[in-house]
């Protein structure tokens, strides 16, 4: 069983496998995250387009510096979307600065609002994505269907008890979607000199 420090080892072999620059480790690292990439890119930066150009920089960041990402530091999983996080945001204030420069509507505080509310939105759903099935059924029935905790106890079959303790604990995990920066990760990825 691992402990908290010890790395899951699909996440170490990965790291290997591209540090030793295997094409088909990124393939298989692309098959498995580059759906929650853009989904996370997209939610920051609300364009198909930009989010499809973050995904492609985080996999081209994590191929160029296959030793940015250490599995003694959490997850690849958390790692990945993080990097994303940083990219997206970096390119969402430079898009919004240079339209304000231009004239745009808006000021610099109503941009960084902008940016605030899409890192909220973008880390609680990783969080909600990232969460045991269990607690996530039993928000989604309290939240997306309106169930109370007896509702949702007996939707799901167990006990009021278990149902509250569920909600309680998703909610506190949500609650933390205020916690933009990641604990240990580095404002700009390292490695990473690309512009936004």
């Amino acid at each position: 069983m691992a402990t908290r420090n010890t790395p899951p080892p699909w996440d170490r072999t990965m790291q290997r496998r591209l540090a030793r620059g295997e094409a088909a480790a990124l393939g298989e690292l692309y098959d498995r995250f580059a759906p929650l990439v853009h989904g996370l890119a997209h939610r920051v930066l609300d364009d198909q387009g930009a989010a499809d150009r973050v995904t492609r920089e985080v996999f081209t960041h994590v191929w160029e510096h296959p030793d940015a990402y250490d599995p003694r530091q959490g997850p690849m999983r958390t790692w990945l979307a993080g990097l994303t996080h940083r990219l997206a945001v970096r390119r969402l204030r430079a898009t919004e600065t240079a339209a304000l420069e231009r004239g745009g509507p808006g000021t610099a505080e109503d941009l960084e609002r902008r940016v605030r509310r899409a890192s909220v939105a973008a880390r609680a759903d990783y969080i909600a994505q990232s969460m045991p099935a269990p607690l996530r059924s039993a928000l989604e029935r309290a939240c997306f269907q309106r169930r109370d905790y007896r509702q949702t106890a007996a939707d799901l079959g167990i006990t009021e008890e278990e149902a509250r303790r569920r909600l309680r604990l998703g909610l506190q995990l949500l609650s933390t979607a205020h916690d933009i920066a990641a604990p240990g990760t580095p404002e700009d990825p390292p490695g990473y000199g690309g512009a936004a």
